[in-house]
């Protein structure tokens, strides 16, 4: 069956809504061979993914997790990027997330090492002593102790395994790069997206919305990053209130400065958790405290805290000049971690 299918792939035909859902059922209960995993990715990436075939993937990727749930009241987010920009920017996404959780939100934070960066926000969690392989009950206190937490994609999706080294082997992007980011292990029904392509900008959210989504913005800056950029004009799409809109936000218009990228990219693992700290303490550079606040404006924004960018950079701005995000930081690693790892930074 399985075989009948990718050859139907191979002839760049596409797969229904319940095809996908067979074929990743086979795939995650181990029941194919690397053969098998590597003509259905290959052909797949080849022939160009329909709405119908990633939602089949998602639905069984999430099927197939091991599931969080959060006692936290009010909306919960989740804010990352598909990644494999290569640009080597600082841990923007997880940064900002800390901010928009010392502003009032809830971050449910999933992700992975990185794949293609110096540091991913796994690493960083790392760093400071969270433990990687936390049950999900103690993911769940500790969201509802402080508002955000980390969730390790390969702890939360062990059926991935079975095609870890086909992506490995491949040395190229796949579905699965896309839909990581979307299968948070919490099922948040709000999130904000930086997406590789600007194809994805607005299929995305319809994707989700298909899955009962809420708030979603996808982001892609023409600069080529998955994230807001205060270095070019960023491609927005919004989902809200059932409806889909799109936008084009210019930093300068919003009152930041205008960067550069190589003022935001570090060079080493050590580059990115000085970064990290730096923005949170608030002794950053300018580039990387304002990117930082425009991407927390996004995640404000999807969390209903702020009701528009400009609302959202001050509010951003604030949590981290007035010290509330580097308190939280210093309880999060306190209660999860070693804080001598974060006195050793500072």
């Amino acid at each position: 069956m399985i075989s009948d299918l990718i050859v139907k792939l191979q002839k760049k035909m596409d797969l229904t809504y319940e095809q996908m859902n067979h074929i990743m059922t086979e795939i995650l209960s181990g029941r194919t061979d690397e053969r098998e995993n590597t003509d259905f990715l290959s052909s797949l990436t080849e022939k160009g993914e329909t709405d119908d075939e990633l939602l089949g993937m998602l639905d069984k990727m999430q099927e197939f997790s091991i599931k969080v749930m959060p006692k936290n009241r009010g909306k919960i987010i989740d804010m990352c990027g598909t990644g494999g920009d290569n640009l080597q920017t600082f841990n923007i996404s997880t940064t900002a997330s800390f901010v928009v959780a010392a502003a009032g939100g809830v971050v449910a934070k999933h992700g992975n090492r990185s794949s293609s960066g110096i540091s991913g926000s796994a690493d960083i969690f790392e760093y400071f002593g969270y433990d990687l392989n936390s049950e999900p009950s103690k993911i769940v206190s500790i969201l509802l102790k402080h508002n955000i937490c980390f969730m390790f994609a390969q702890k939360f999706h062990p059926a991935m395994k079975y095609v870890s080294n086909t992506r490995k082997q491949l040395r190229k992007r796949t579905a699965f790069n896309l839909l990581g980011p979307l299968s948070n292990p919490a099922g948040v029904k709000n999130q904000l997206v930086g997406v590789h392509s600007i194809e994805f900008l607005d299929r995305l959210p319809l994707i989700l919305k298909r899955r009962g989504a809420e708030n979603i913005m996808t982001i892609r800056s023409e600069n080529g990053m998955d994230e807001f950029s205060t270095s070019a004009t960023n491609r927005v799409c919004i989902l809200r209130n059932d409806k889909v809109t799109m936008n084009a936000i210019d930093p300068e218009v919003l009152g930041l400065h205008k960067s550069v990228l190589k003022d935001i990219q570090i060079q080493t693992k050590d580059d990115a958790i000085k970064s990290f700290v730096g923005v949170l303490n608030n002794t950053a550079s300018q580039a990387m405290m304002e990117t930082t606040a425009l991407n927390a404006a996004g995640g404000l924004i999807v969390a209903n805290i702020a009701h528009n960018f400009e609302e959202g950079i001050e509010i951003a701005l604030n949590t981290i000049h007035d010290g509330k995000a580097f308190k939280l930081l210093e309880k999060f690693v306190v209660d999860t971690g070693d804080i001598s790892k974060l006195k050793e930074i500072l």
